[in-house]
């Protein structure tokens, strides 16, 4: 007998007396890891002469394939035998009281993003996301804004460079400004997710959620742009009318450019939105601005379109009565339980879940 012969049998003998797992896969590693003998065998491969090399590397294979085959057959023995050891010791009381069980809740804001991604699905807009961390160009310039506007000053924007090139995105915007430089018109997208701004009140936190809309097409126009947002108004909040106005503002992305206004009214010391003698800011909106379309390679004289910008987590404290910003980020449970919604609810129609 040779001793690679000797030491199969040896191994065959080890694997055979194992009395458990953990010796089991001990065996395992020095057999067969990376380390072990049947490797530690074949790298002896290359010192030999070529007459001897098929003869050695047959001798290996098959020594193997035997250990391979009684470790499967002592394995598998070992591993039924703890199994049925297991169920021995480890039979369930079924007249104990169940553990109890915790079902987590879906956050108001998360809800929101998926109520109004679907409203606008229905109507051909896909989702586009982009980075938090944004360039100057693409949060800024690209968008027309000047060197000297206010929002580029430090204290409303988080600057990640002393050179003021990388910041922490100020709104979503930055994605359509993405999407139309990656691709060809027409675009009819929204871009729902996180923004930050160096502000902190009841009515605003350093970082917010915003969703911005953007449809660039042949012959896009201003009632384009009003037909869309009092459709979206109207299934958000659920009502059949809706008392809406364009007040005129300025955005440096839009031209013309506008706030749009919903009427509401108090009853029962609560915001009924739809109609009233009170006006309530909701979004800003406005027809895209030449000087963006051509920073993103767009042809203006084919091509013209609008945007929107809304304020998720705005519209989260309008819809379900929350009264501070501030409470969406505390990691308060007790809040989230009130103001989550149950995953496991049956929903009451196809666009969200059930309270």
């Amino acid at each position: 007998m040779s001793d690679f012969e000797k030491l199969i049998n040896d191994f065959k003998q080890k694997i055979i007396e194992a009395k458990n797992s953990e010796e089991i896969e001990n065996i395992s590693s020095e057999i067969f890891g990376k380390k072990g003998f049947i490797n530690s065998e074949f790298s002896k491969i290359g010192i030999l002469s070529p007459e001897d090399k098929k003869k050695f590397a047959s001798q290996i294979n098959n020594g193997k394939q035997e250990l391979a085959k009684v470790f499967s057959q002592v394995s598998s023995k070992i591993k039924n035998k703890e199994l049925n050891e297991n169920i021995e010791k480890e039979k369930i009381d079924v007249t104990l009281p169940e553990k109890e069980f915790k079902i987590g809740k879906i956050h108001p804001v998360s809800q929101v993003i998926d109520e109004i991604s679907s409203i606008f699905s229905e109507i051909g807009f896909s989702v586009e996301e982009g980075p938090d961390v944004e360039s100057d160009y693409n949060n800024f310039t690209a968008l027309n804004t000047p060197e000297n506007h206010p929002a580029k000053d430090m204290h409303d924007t988080f600057y990640l460079d002393n050179d003021m090139k990388t910041l922490l995105r100020t709104h979503t915007s930055p994605v359509q400004v993405r999407t139309m430089l990656k691709g060809k018109p027409p675009f009819k997208i929204i871009a729902p997710g996180r923004t930050y701004r160096s502000d902190s009140d009841q009515t605003h936190t350093p970082m917010f959620h915003q969703l911005e809309g953007l449809h660039i097409d042949k012959n896009i126009n201003m009632g384009h742009l009003k037909g869309c947002l009092n459709y979206f108004i109207k299934e958000f909040f659920e009502i059949e009318k809706i008392q809406m106005r364009f007040r005129p503002s300025h955005f440096p992305f839009t031209e013309p450019s506008a706030e749009v206004d919903i009427g509401y009214k108090i009853e029962n010391n609560k915001i009924v939105i739809g109609e009233g003698d009170k006006w309530l800011e909701i979004l800003g909106c406005g027809m895209v601005h030449p000087n963006v379309l051509k920073n993103c390679k767009i042809d203006t004289k084919k091509f013209q379109g609008f945007a929107f910008g809304i304020g998720i987590d705005r519209l989260a404290m309008l819809k379900y009565g929350i009264n501070d910003l501030r409470s969406f980020f505390e990691t308060d449970y007790r809040w989230l339980n009130h103001y989550g919604f149950d995953p496991l609810d049956v929903p009451t129609n196809y666009r969200g879940l059930s309270k």
